[in-house]
């Protein structure tokens, strides 16, 4: 039957095999084209994918309609085959073998060179704590000796590497010039300082092993490449938004050390004169390196409560005790002080400042409806710049940084500004480094009706509103962030620049200003943008002032108002009526028409 499961899918495939037996045809046109012409680029393209989702080996055909290959993205070109199916797989493994090793470093704004440094600090800081406690502490056996070299080893590669790929690689400045050559830098490196303190790292002093066995002191040169933990600590400490943390945990951190390696001199100590000897030593009870550990910490902090040494070997190594600990405790709780005074020197500003403004006002007697603003400013000003002043932050930059930063920060707001459209750039660059901040409080006068103009506004937080109307609190309009207003006051002459509504804050508002003095200095050494400038203000000032020569100021106060004009037919008739004379009904209404309208004049 033709409505039948099987003739229905008869004529199913029948349809699919004729649209690929064209789709083929197409294919192979496209092929003897490109044979004859190897220009002509193939418009075969492989299908779209997803990384789950297997495709017909079929697939390749493009259906009607495709895009062409040279149209699709190339991460979408990514294709692995296996057997009949193909699948996608993700272009990371392709990144990973093509990357190729950077000629030379940065070692100021290399990320990959702080990472490594990492794994150079993490390699010197198992030498530094646990060479202590291997040659102290019996916690090597020879059942685990092989963990522990494993360990020194990957230590002693990460050393290599360091010399023989980093080290060599990274650029340095000569004669102002930043030196990237390969040879170059090698040599720069090979007569540094730092390049001895690395080779004597790696001292083979481990050949030893064999005739005096595993002793961890034999691996002490490790612990100098000391110059590694400082350079990776200047560099995290640059790529950090809060310094001041790692400092506090970095200088937490030698405290902690300076006990570690108390604690393993107490253990060696009490080992030399026999555990549990005299009530001084350790007893060799619990956990060794946790009882030790806390007897450097009463030693070195001067808690006291300690037992008295007995013998003249406990006395003498008590005494240095008592004085190292004194004197290192006296320097980590120095430094401590320096890095949170350094943390916190701009809020020790921000209440000096305002300690200062309070007693000023108090000696005069300022009202305190007038204080408290003041001191909400402050506040305010404070939380929302993190500085009281900015100017003060960018003028110890030079004055070419001042001027990438002010163009990321206001360029695209001052560019919109009608008045400077068409303007020489590099006026509007030097107009950027003049603009200064300044915050107002909610309800504050930005400016009022009257005054005269001397600054531009720019908004760049907050909102503030036009004040007008027959009593001026009526809002004519608000202004959000980016809007400008009073730029025409920079260039009126002859009074025009008077202020012509009332602006207030609504809210906390910050604003930059750019005064009148500052754009006249700058337009000095740019006469044409003055004269395109000068003309765009008297054009925008005719359009402003347009509507109140025709109808008068609005909100002008009349005695009689204004009536509406008399029709055109009436005029007619009066006129004539006027010329035969007479005491007519409309004589006389002409006679009081010219009567009212003197008197409105």
């Amino acid at each position: 039957r033709i409505g039948s499961a099987t003739s229905l899918s008869s004529a199913i495939i029948n349809n699919r095999l004729q649209e690929l037996v064209k789709l083929f045809k197409e294919r192979t046109e496209k092929v003897k084209e490109k044979l004859t012409d190897p220009d002509v680029t193939s418009d075969d393209e492989s299908p779209v994918a997803s990384p789950t989702k297997l495709v017909p080996a079929a697939a390749p055909v493009p259906p009607p309609g495709g895009e062409p290959e040279g149209d699709k993205p190339a991460g979408d070109e990514h294709y692995c085959e296996m057997l009949c199916c193909t699948f996608k797989y993700r272009p990371w493994l392709d990144h990973l073998k093509n990357y190729r090793f950077p000629t030379s470093i940065d070692p100021f704004t290399n990320l990959m060179y702080v990472l490594w440094l990492f794994f150079v600090v993490m390699a010197w800081n198992w030498n530094c704590w646990l060479i202590p406690v291997r040659w102290a502490f019996p916690y090597q056996t020879p059942a685990n000796i092989h963990c522990w070299l494993v360990v020194d080893y990957l230590c002693d590669l990460v050393y290599l590497l360091d010399i023989l790929v980093f080290q060599t690689r990274l650029q340095f400045v000569q004669g102002g010039d930043i030196i990237t050559d390969k040879k170059a830098m090698k040599e720069n490196y090979l007569r540094s300082q730092r390049f001895k303190m690395d080779v004597v790292c790696l001292l083979p002093l481990d050949f030893f092993y064999f005739k005096v066995g595993v002793n961890p002191l034999l691996r002490f040169p490790r612990c100098l490449k000391y110059m590694a933990f400082f350079e990776f600590n200047n560099r995290l400490e640059a790529i950090l938004s809060k310094a001041y943390i790692y400092r506090v945990i970095r200088t937490t951190a030698y405290l902690l050390y300076s006990l570690h390696v108390n604690s393993c001199l107490y253990y060696w100590a009490s080992a030399y004169e026999g555990l549990g000897s005299t009530t001084w030593v350790y007893d060799g009870e619990g956990n060794s390196y946790i009882r030790c550990y806390y007897w450097a910490v009463k030693t070195l902090i001067t808690i006291g409560g300690l037992p008295d040494p007995k013998t003249l070997f406990e006395i003498v190594f008590q005494l240095l005790n008592y004085f190292t600990g004194v004197f290192a405790f006296s320097i980590m709780i120095g430094q401590m002080r320096d890095v949170v005074g350094a943390a916190t020197a701009g809020q020790t500003y921000y209440r000096s400042c305002m300690d200062s403004t309070i007693k000023y006002m108090n000696f005069y007697k300022i009202p305190k409806t007038v204080q408290n603003r003041v001191k909400t400013w402050y506040e305010y000003t404070w939380h929302s710049q993190g500085m009281l002043d900015e100017s003060e932050l960018l003028v110890q930059l030079p004055d070419k940084m001042r001027l990438d930063i002010a163009i990321d920060v206001n360029y695209n707001i001052v560019s919109k500004v009608a008045l400077f459209q068409g303007c020489d750039r590099q006026m509007i660059f030097d107009m950027l480094k003049r603009l200064r901040s300044v915050v107002y409080l909610p309800n504050d006068y930005v400016c009022k009706k009257g005054e005269i103009g001397r600054e531009m506004y720019i908004i760049q937080a907050g909102q503030v509103q036009v004040l007008g109307g027959p009593d001026g609190k009526t809002v004519l309009v608000t202004l959000k962030a980016g809007s400008v207003f009073g730029e025409i006051s920079l260039l009126a002459a002859g009074g025009g620049n008077r202020r012509t509504a009332n602006v207030i804050a609504h809210g906390f508002a910050n604003l930059f200003i750019l005064d009148k003095k500052d754009l006249n200095e700058i337009l000095v050494h740019y006469p044409e943008s003055q004269k395109l400038l000068r003309k765009k203000a008297k054009k925008m000032l005719k359009n402003n002032n347009k509507p109140k020569d025709e109808k008068g100021a609005p909100g002008d106060p009349l005695i009689i108002p204004p009536k509406a004009d008399t029709p055109k037919l009436f005029q007619a008739a009066l006129a004539a009526t006027g010329r035969m004379g007479g005491k007519r009904p409309l004589a006389q209404l002409r006679w009081r028409l010219k009567e009212l309208k003197a008197m409105q004049v």
